[in-house]
């Protein structure tokens, strides 16, 4: 059921985008295909570039392979779960700093996580599009501010 990776510009918004969220990309990984496009266009209509994982293995790649601005998660999917993809980029010299949020459908997943400090951000399916696009801006402005 893997689809291959999606790399989509941003659609028309019904909101203006952010300024955060402007030339920002945001790798997406969600097992769920319906899940996943839903989340894709709410990233998209509030101004993120939106790169698309069917789970956490091909979300790994494509990590490796290009540059990302942050992550957002499903906490359980085949081949490497999300709680695994958070431990590999945390672990790693390069990505180690990149905003996380993960999604878990199961609020006691969410909330463990976050405790380990793994994820920036835990946030329970079903998510609310200004929850997820609000904190997505946030963690993108702290990542940067701290960057430079």
């Amino acid at each position: 059921m893997s689809d291959s990776p999606e790399k989509q510009g941003s659609a028309t918004s019904e909101t203006t985008p952010s300024t955060s969220a402007e030339h920002s990309s945001v790798l997406l990984a969600e097992d769920d295909r319906a899940v996943r496009r839903f989340l894709q266009v709410i990233l998209e209509r509030a101004g993120f570039e939106v790169i698309c994982a069917a789970d956490g293995l091909e979300a790994m790649q494509i990590a490796l392979a290009q540059p990302v601005d942050a992550v957002v998660t499903d906490a359980i999917m085949p081949h490497l779960s999300g709680e695994e993809l958070v431990r590999f980029l945390r672990s790693h010299p390069t990505l180690a700093t990149l905003p996380i949020i993960l999604l878990s459908a199961f609020e006691g997943t969410a909330a463990a996580t976050q405790a380990n400090g793994d994820a920036d951000l835990c946030l329970t399916k079903p998510v609310k599009r200004e929850d997820l696009t609000t904190h997505l801006s946030r963690l993108i402005d702290e990542a940067r501010i701290k960057k430079a």
